[in-house]
């Protein structure tokens, strides 16, 4: 009985979310202007400092790596 009604439950919710009325969903289009953006920050950051970035990242393992 107990399993029943988790399915049944389970039905339920899976069936609100499917139709949509959740006020949690979110907007899609706006997420997708969002990544969109924050890719182009990146490389917009990334083109100019490269070799800064590549350097620092490199310093920073060899130091891990040798010990100091």
């Amino acid at each position: 009985m107990r399993l029943v009604t988790l399915f049944l439950a389970a039905w339920a919710a899976l069936s609100v979310r499917l139709r949509g009325d959740d006020p949690e969903r979110g907007d899609v289009p706006g997420w997708v202007m969002i990544t969109v953006m924050t890719a182009a920050l990146v490389l917009a950051i990334l083109i100019p400092f490269r070799e800064a970035i590549v350097t620092a990242v490199q310093n920073a393992l060899d130091s891990v790596t040798t010990g100091g």
